[in-house]
This record gives C-alpha cells, sequence and structure tokens, in this order.
C-alpha cells in the first residue's frame, strides 16, 4: 500500500445535469476523476469517497436518502473502499477521515470532486493544516457560479479565485494530464 490517498469528494448525482444544484462542466469534472480513480487503483493508493447529504429532508440538495444525494455512477465505489459521509464542507469535520488516512499511514492527498468554492477548499486546507502534503487536481474539481453584492462571477472565474490561493501555500495544483504523466 502506497501512502498516497485519492479522495474524491461529493462527486454526487445533484451536481449533475438534471440534478438539484447542477456544477459548470460537472461531466467533465467526473471523467477527470474516474481517470484518477482508476489510476489509484492500478497503484493500489488509498482511496476514499466522500459524499454529502445535508440533515435535512428541505435542502437544496443532497438531501437524505434520495437518488441526487448518491455518488455518480462515473465514481461510484468498488470492493471495500469506503465512503465517508459528512454533512458539513471541510470533509474532515465531523468525520472519520483523518483517522481513515492515519490508519493507512497516508502521507500524501490528492482531492478532486466538487464544489472547488467550498468542499474542495475547505477539504484541502484542513488537509494542509493536519500534515498532509495535498496535491488538488483542478480540471478534476467543479465550481458552481456565484454573485457577491452586485457582481455576478460566472463558474470558471469562481474556480480561478479558489484555485490560486490554494497554489499559493495549501497544494501543489495541477490538472489531470500533468499528475498521471509518468515521471522521469
Amino acid at each position: 500500500m502506497s501512502n498516497t490517498a485519492l479522495v474524491l469528494v461529493d462527486i454526487q448525482n445533484d451536481y449533475f445535469e438534471g440534478g438539484m444544484w447542477p456544477v459548470d462542466k460537472m461531466q467533465e469534472v467526473s471523467s477527470n476523476a474516474a481517470r484518477l480513480l482508476a489510476n489509484a487503483r492500478e497503484k493500489n493508493h488509498t482511496i476514499i469517497h466522500v459524499r454529502h447529504e445535508f440533515q435535512s429532508d428541505d435542502a437544496p440538495f443532497f438531501r437524505p436518502g434520495t437518488p441526487g444525494a448518491q455518488t455518480h455512477a462515473s465514481v461510484a465505489p468498488e470492493g471495500d473502499e469506503p465512503t465517508v459521509l459528512k454533512h458539513k464542507p471541510n470533509s474532515f469535520q465531523d468525520t472519520s477521515l483523518r483517522e481513515d488516512l492515519d490508519a493507512k499511514g497516508v502521507t500524501d492527498v490528492v482531492v478532486c470532486g466538487a464544489m472547488s468554492q467550498m468542499c474542495i477548499d475547505a477539504t484541502a486546507r484542513a488537509a494542509a493544516d493536519f500534515g498532509y502534503s495535498v496535491t488538488v487536481v483542478e480540471d478534476a474539481c467543479g465550481a458552481k457560479e456565484a454573485s457577491f453584492n452586485d457582481m455576478e462571477l460566472p463558474a470558471p472565474q469562481v474556480h480561478a479565485a479558489f484555485m490560486a490561493p490554494l497554489g499559493m501555500l495549501y497544494a501543489s495544483v495541477v490538472n489531470t494530464d500533468s499528475y498521471l504523466a509518468p515521471t522521469q
């Protein structure tokens, strides 16, 4: 077993077209995440799926027990790959994620999923704060458009606004092709 873990965050049906909270380019995001997942399986890396459910049937998305809250088929867990259920943006908060990673001797965490401006940002920063070496695979992460005061921010701008600071101090921010490229 390697000391690297792939953490797939919130790649769930509600984020896809036709879901309750569609995220920009989610099909492309999941395709890249599926490539990372196949690579992690091949290399026998630790794999942890993270799934978000709000604790209310009135939530705008990820309602408990609904198909929208389920992991998308493109990155569905196989065999004994664990799924961590969370209720907050930070995948470490009130979950077993840190204990699961430490039990496997993980030192390097690779993060992908959605949304860039919430759960990816919170999870990557927490992982760095806990001392893990963090890689965020940016084209395997999806953002949603946002607004602030009178400004409307398109999803690509939101995504870039979160990847840039993560790449400054918290993580190595790369794309799928460069992450999967063979090392010399």
